[in-house]
């Protein structure tokens, strides 16, 4: 028996779920939820079936459902088990809640109504993706899933185009062709990328190479299971000073000081001041 029934504090237990092995579930998490007064989950089938592998028994407890979509009656069941000060449990369909997943707003109004909010950690898909991509992890930015259509998605990743970590998404296998070439349209077909699918299950596949190179090899290609996209940062190209001094001297012969300078800092993406200063002594 993996699990302890022990005595839990009233408050909001957030219990991380596996994202694909079942028994990458924690010890903690059992012993959550095999203790708490009340149960709530984004699926309450998938949780039912979590917690017979690992023989954690209800014992008359009735799971709730709440998702994206319960809507306020089912938070207010939750936040009135938690003022009649019952432990609570509340699990996402896999991962760790509010990751992409429900959780956000009942967390903030059980925090706000004074209730002790914690967490039981555990697996989750971004993190395991940065671990096995091969892209730099000293700082990325999480931005879950893009829009469906094709222009608003361009331009959302626009938005993200100069964040100086590595980006990772939630994609799904309908819409990972196009999204990648995207991708390769708006940040170039020159980044590093991976593709991580199907993360701790039998057939996990992680897929490495340039925006361009995996935009061709998924392009009208049948994928199946949960994916990853990762994508490394920009990296901005060294301008040697004597291509910035040619450049201005170029510019010079048509342009005043003023707009040479606002051409040549545009070109090679510096900063206007100082092109602007060595832009006047060369115009002397």
């Amino acid at each position: 028996m993996n699990f302890q029934k022990i005595r839990l504090a009233a408050g909001l237990y957030f219990v991380a779920t596996p994202i694909g092995t079942a028994r990458d579930i924690t010890l903690r998490a059992l012993d959550v939820l095999a203790s708490a007064d009340v149960i709530a989950a984004e699926d309450t089938r998938s949780l039912r079936r979590l917690m017979e592998i690992h023989g954690v028994p209800l014992e008359g407890r009735r799971i709730q459902a709440y998702h994206d979509h319960s809507g306020a009656g089912a938070r207010g069941k939750i936040m009135e088990a938690l003022a009649q000060g019952q432990s609570v449990a509340y699990a996402s369909e896999a991962g760790m809640p509010l990751i992409a997943d429900p959780g956000y707003d009942l967390g903030k109004q059980a925090a706000e109504a004074g209730h002790m909010v914690t967490c039981a950690p555990g697996a989750s898909a971004a993190v395991t993706a940065l671990t096995l991509a091969g892209l730099p992890t000293d700082a990325f930015f999480f931005a879950g899933f893009l829009p469906n259509a094709s222009g608003a998605r361009r331009s959302r990743i626009e938005a993200l185009k100069e964040i100086p970590g590595t980006l990772v998404f939630y994609e799904s296998p309908k819409r990972v062709s196009s999204s990648l070439s995207d991708l390769a349209l708006v940040l170039g077909a020159d980044r590093q990328a991976a593709l991580c699918r199907e993360l701790t299950k039998k057939f996990e596949e992680i897929r490495r190479g340039t925006l361009a190179e995996l935009a061709e090899e998924y392009q009208d290609k049948t994928v199946k299971g949960e994916i990853v996209l990762l994508v490394d940062r920009g990296h901005s190209q060294s301008v040697n000073e004597s291509d910035v001094e040619d450049a201005l001297k170029r510019a010079l012969e048509n342009h005043s000081v003023r707009d040479a300078a606002d051409f040549v800092s545009k070109m090679y993406d510096l900063p206007r001041r100082p092109i602007y200063q060595k832009a006047l002594k060369l115009g002397k």
